[in-house]
């Protein structure tokens, strides 16, 4: 599994935490930016660095990981490319129920909330990096008239 992970300032420093955590458990992770801490940098950029990246990849399961003070901005701005499921994600349970259910290949994280739980972000990656796509007929359905829009 191929990761991407991308952030803003406000996400820069869990970021380079994220990135640490996975690297030394194993995961190939590219990082799509920004590459230094920028307080004029935004947002959208560093989101479609990772949806095109994950779109474009030959990887079977493509991932990325996005970081901003909230999550949301990035998660509306991935979510505008056909392909990308992204969510924004603050526990363990929703991190499984949005791979279960919904297959979603990209992980939102808001560093207002995480950056200083480690036992958080960290039980948030875990969950959400081995949970499998369900693959019920009615997800994939579902999943196919999002790709339609």
């Amino acid at each position: 599994m191929k990761i991407f992970i991308g952030s803003d300032h406000m996400g820069f420093h869990l970021k380079e935490k994220v990135f640490a955590y996975l690297a030394k458990h194993g995961y190939e992770v590219e990082d799509v930016g920004d590459q230094t801490l920028d307080p004029n940098d935004d947002f959208p950029e560093f989101a479609q660095a990772a949806a095109f990246k994950v779109i474009g990849s030959i990887d079977t399961d493509p991932r990325a990981i996005l970081l901003c003070g909230g999550g949301q901005g990035m998660a509306m701005a991935a979510n505008r490319f056909r392909g990308i499921r992204a969510s924004v994600i603050w526990d363990a349970f929703e991190a499984k129920m949005t791979r279960n259910d919904n297959d979603s290949n990209v992980l939102c994280l808001p560093s207002r909330i995480l950056e200083d739980d480690n036992r958080a972000w960290e039980g948030i990656l875990e969950t959400w990096l081995n949970t499998p796509f369900a693959g019920a007929v009615r997800y994939k359905r579902r999943n196919a008239q999002i790709d339609e829009f």
